[in-house]
């Protein structure tokens, strides 16, 4: 009969070689470094500390805290998921002039107060279809934030309260600016804590911290470097090897998360003897 204990070191090795590989698949294929490199250090987690599991949600999270300080990016990844109500925010003001008029119809009697509601309801239709595609992102993570906050106070999970209080704000941020600070790091760390105390699942601190580090650490590495004590300081600390978009870049990021990977392996194996 097979050791129990063999059974669980094979079953962990295997879960963070599965990690490996796909984190590079998502380097080639995806482009996605910061993803990559948060779910690495997200298997790295087991790895260094003794008190913390190896999990894969908690290698998710690390991924999904990785990804968290560009939400001051138009076009990153994560804003455009957690903007799920992107696509119906227009509706949402077409729907709203629609209900205005038919309120000032039924409700208002002709006369000078209809006119005016009917031009409000105007003005809220033409608005929505006027949006540009990146008002119409900051409005659908405005949507999604508010309603993490509200649900939160409700349920009293300040965890999730908090969480949505930055899913709001970010995206009125400018790019690497505010939540590419230790502060943002230290406050996402906070949620992670305040998480783990609500729902009894150990670790959620370290791998949401881990992994919001992850992303400041890697923009380091870039030409324009992180600016980690606004508004304290506007001076950023860089180490300029990557020219983000450049193809020297591009494999400059492969090769740095291989070496990174490959620690972490290392790493791994003198800790577990994974054969």
């Amino acid at each position: 009969m097979e050791n129990p204990g063999v059974g669980r070191k094979n079953w962990r090795g295997r879960a963070a070689w599965f990690t490996f590989v796909t984190s590079f698949f998502l380097i080639l294929v995806r482009g996605s470094s910061h993803l990559a490199i948060g779910l690495i250090t997200g298997v790295g987690i087991a790895a260094v500390t003794s008190d913390v599991r190896f999990s894969l949600p908690g290698i998710a999270l690390a991924g999904f805290s990785s990804l968290a300080p560009d939400l001051d990016h138009p076009n990153s990844r994560l804003s455009k998921r957690m903007g799920f109500l992107q696509s119906y925010v227009r509706w949402a003001f077409a729907m709203m002039a629609v209900m205005l008029a038919i309120f000032a119809y039924l409700n208002l009697p002709p006369g000078p107060n209809q006119r005016v509601a009917y031009t409000a309801a105007l003005a809220t239709f033409l608005i929505g279809m006027a949006m540009q595609n990146q008002a119409v992102r900051k409005l659908a993570l405005l949507f999604t934030g508010a309603a993490s906050v509200l649900i939160g106070l409700y349920e009293q999970m300040l965890w999730l309260s908090l969480l949505g209080a930055f899913v709001t704000a970010a995206p009125y941020t400018s790019h690497r600016s505010y939540t590419h600070t230790i502060w943002a790091a230290a406050f996402w760390t906070y949620i992670g804590h305040l998480a783990n105390k609500d729902l009894g699942w150990h670790g959620v601190a370290v791998y949401a911290g881990a992994g919001y580090m992850s992303h400041l650490l890697a923009d380091t590495l870039t030409k324009s470097g992180v600016r980690y004590f606004l508004p304290l300081s506007d001076k950023a600390l860089k180490v300029p090897l990557i020219s983000t978009g450049s193809t020297a870049g591009n494999l400059l990021e492969l090769g740095i998360c291989a070496a990174y990977g490959l620690v972490v392996a290392l790493l791994w194996w003198q800790r577990y003897n994974l054969s």
